[in-house]
């Protein structure tokens, strides 16, 4: 493990090094530098010092497990006000890990006027929230948020720190995971404690998601992961629950956000594949974009929507926002219909989870056959149609 070296002999206290160092890292003290938790090792004072005296210097990383560590904490991701549902699947998660550890669960809220949302997280599970409540961070910025969240780590010192694998909180677990020196597993499907170790188990897809690996942080903490929105089920609302709610005091210079909100735009989308009951998925057996008129006719039928695999997306068969797979959406409907997909690893890290799949494909020998529910060997042009047709004819007979 590296660490910044500062020669108390070759300092003169210019100051040169404070000046450049983007993250606040170091101050002057009885004429000396002094370097403190924020440091990043991103060399720069190494390189503007103009007497030598700082370096950076490798040392023996301690195999001793870290001590004074205890608690798993989640962080809750707000938008305008309003909780996002991956909070919640991150805190039945955590509830489940903080019950084996035989430890409390903490909830970690930033915002503005945040304290219904912090109210909000006793009843999904939370022991204890910690709510970092200031107009600085009405709207998410990386810098700000990561700042608040560092200075909460050190003081509380978690074991285990879990976040949504959203564009925020990916954003946010890999500026904090810098900051706090500690390992950070990205998309994980699946989280369990070890028996032996007491260490968290990540796993995630791997090389491309041709395997799966189970990484530990055996060294470091916090042990931090990200996961994907419905990997994991939201715990069901319990208003009777009570907890503790510890404000955090909120303390941020202009230096510590460089990042200024202009204006946020909303992409607006009509695809809903995370929230969808039932998904009818199109993949590179369609044999081009025009294949996805019937898949389109099956869900409007069923009232589902319309995925696609990255084969699909790829050719421009269909826009983004419909792909399911490693490098997509992952969902868990109650239907899954896969049309044409072949079902490789990186798709079905996105879908396996759905509680019934139906594959249909003309190779059955297909690896999406191997986790569905119901296999059609055929060809979709007929079967889709087909099914179609009977769907609607039912419900004609019910509404009549």
């Amino acid at each position: 493990m590296a660490r910044l070296i500062i020669d108390s002999a070759l300092c003169v206290g210019c100051g040169i090094c404070v000046d450049v160092c983007p993250f606040g890292a170091l101050t002057l003290e009885d004429g000396l530098a002094v370097v403190n938790d924020a440091c990043t090792l991103c060399g720069a004072c190494v390189d503007e010092c103009p007497e030598g005296a700082i370096s950076i210097a490798e040392e023996a990383v301690s195999r001793d497990r870290p001590e004074g560590h205890a608690g798993v904490w989640t962080f809750v991701e707000q938008l305008d006000g309003a909780a996002q549902p991956i909070s919640w699947e991150m805190l039945g998660k955590g509830r489940e890990l903080a019950d084996r550890l035989g430890t409390t669960l903490t909830a970690c809220v930033l915002g503005h006027q945040a304290t219904p949302i912090a109210q909000e997280a006793i009843t999904y599970g939370a022991d204890r929230v910690l709510l970092a409540d200031a107009p600085e961070l009405a709207r998410f910025r990386t810098e700000p948020y990561a700042r608040v969240m560092a200075e909460m780590v050190r003081q509380g010192k978690p074991d285990i720190l879990l976040f949504g694998a959203s564009s925020r909180g990916r954003d946010l677990a890999g500026a904090l995971a810098t900051a706090l020196h500690t390992g950070l597993t990205a998309d994980c499907t699946a989280l369990e404690i070890d028996t032996e170790s007491g260490c968290l188990q990540q796993t995630r897809p791997a090389f491309g998601g041709n395997i799966m690996a189970t990484i530990l942080t055996p060294h470091h903490r916090p042990q931090m992961a990200t996961v994907r929105h419905r990997v994991f089920d939201a715990p069901p609302r319990d208003a009777s629950r009570t907890g503790d709610i510890e404000r955090v005091p909120v303390k941020l210079t202009e230096a510590d956000m460089p990042t200024q909100v202009l204006e946020a735009v909303r992409y607006a989308s009509n695809v809903n594949l995370a929230d969808a009951s039932i998904i009818v998925a199109g993949g590179r057996g369609l044999g081009g974009p025009e294949g996805f008129a019937p898949l389109r006719e099956l869900a409007d039928a069923v009232g589902g929507a319309v995925g696609a695999s990255r084969a699909a997306v790829d050719a421009g068969w269909i826009d983004y926002a419909h792909q399911v797979g490693q490098t997509g959406r992952t969902v868990k409907p109650d239907l899954y219909i896969a049309c044409g997909i072949s079902g490789a690893i990186q798709h079905q890290a996105g879908m396996s989870t759905a509680r019934v799949i139906v594959a249909i494909n003309t190779d059955p020998e297909a690896p999406i056959f191997s986790i569905a529910t119901y296999g059609i060997v055929g060809d979709y042009r007929d079967v889709v149609p087909a099914l179609t047709e009977r769907l609607v004819q039912e419900r004609r007979g019910r509404d009549a």
